[in-house]
């Protein structure tokens, strides 16, 4: 087997050839025939998460350790089961790998909600990923059926698409003349423009830094566009929402996107971080009653929610972002094209 793995921060991903593993137990075996390539490989590939205030978060206190193979969107085909596997996938179809694994026993698995799980163990995160030509799937309940849907695009639902959908999931209960705010049009928020043109009647209005990502974002659905650069974008929100935002769905989550977010809501209003890139929020406590807003994160999704969100897609309910496909040897110098703000939608890496 062949894999790309990260072995030292900051460092080209190294191929490593070892023998191809066998399933046991409950597990399945999958060749990878795409992995998707998201923004949040770049802190495994940095090896920490900014925390702000000069203060980090780093791999070892995650206990992870290296080397370890990234890759959490994953797409292949169906090798062989182990002995205790019982499903109705078949060998030699094509299914989406849903990574977000927990332990399955605990109260939060039990009821569907493994992402919480205090044991959780995603692949690519914590468990091998898909930066390989083969990937071990812990139960056939994680093959997701994409018939009729893009394979690559289809690697994009596993992270991008799910965060995105469970965060604008969180964001439906607006009322009719709310006004829904997206900060980020990059992979993640692009892909929640897509899901919310379908999934909420209210006005959209997107913000970024990046015209070419605004642009996309008008194409996949934005009502309304606005660069925070602009010296009266909080007034120019301001205009658009009245009183003030119902949600803000932050797909950034820095400390300028934060307070942006929390500044143009509403009173009642709900502020939703979803982006990992780091920083602090720094607000009065007073302010959560006084305005009676509420802050909350939103962490990818569950499995049924990925459900939900594959029939979405083929039902041609959501917009599919634009997905370009390289080797997998160019998986390093994609990460460094991402961190560079130089990719428009998402990246999937293919096994030569």
């Amino acid at each position: 087997m062949k894999s790309y793995q990260l072995v030292a921060p900051n460092e080209p991903l190294e191929l490593v050839e070892t023998d191809t593993p066998e399933p046991q137990g409950t597990e399945v075996l999958v060749r990878i025939t795409a992995c998707g390539v998201c923004h949040s490989d770049l802190h495994f590939w940095h090896g920490f998460y900014d925390l702000g205030d000069g203060t980090q978060m780093t791999l070892e206190d995650r206990n992870i350790s290296l080397p370890f193979t990234m890759g959490h969107e994953p797409v292949g085909e169906v090798v062989a089961f182990g002995p205790d596997a019982q499903s109705d996938a078949k060998v030699g179809e094509t299914y989406m790998v849903f990574p977000w694994t927990g332990c399955g026993e605990c109260p939060r698995c039990v009821e569907g909600a493994e992402q919480d799980c205090p044991d959780v163990a995603p692949l690519g995160v914590r468990r091998p990923g898909g930066y390989a030509d083969h990937i071990i799937v812990p139960h056939p309940r994680y093959l997701v059926d994409i018939s009729g849907v893009d394979p690559h695009y289809a690697c994009t639902l596993a992270c991008a698409g799910i965060t995105s959908y469970s965060a604008i999931r969180k964001a439906k209960s607006i009322s009719p003349d709310d006004k829904l705010v997206i900060i980020g049009a990059g992979g993640v928020g692009l892909t929640g423009v897509g899901i919310a043109r379908e999934y909420i009647a209210n006005e959209k209005i997107v913000v970024d830094v990046d015209e070419e990502k605004l642009a996309a974002a008008r194409e996949a659905g934005a009502d309304h566009t606005i660069n925070p650069k602009r010296e009266d974008a909080r007034a120019e929100i301001a205009r658009l929402t009245g009183k003030g935002a119902g949600a803000v769905v932050d797909f950034v989550a820095s400390t300028e996107t934060a307070s942006l977010g929390i500044d143009v809501l509403r009173r009642g209003g709900s502020y939703i971080a979803v982006g990992l890139y780091g920083g602090r929020i720094d607000i009065p406590s007073l302010a959560l009653p006084t305005r009676d807003i509420a802050l909350r994160g939103s962490y990818v999704g569950n499995l049924g929610e990925m459900h939900e969100l594959m029939e979405l897609v083929k039902a041609g309910k959501v917009e599919p972002i634009p997905v370009a496909s390289r080797p997998m040897s160019e998986v390093t110098n994609t990460l460094k094209d991402l961190e560079n703000g130089k990719i428009v939608g998402r990246v999937v890496v293919v096994p030569e």
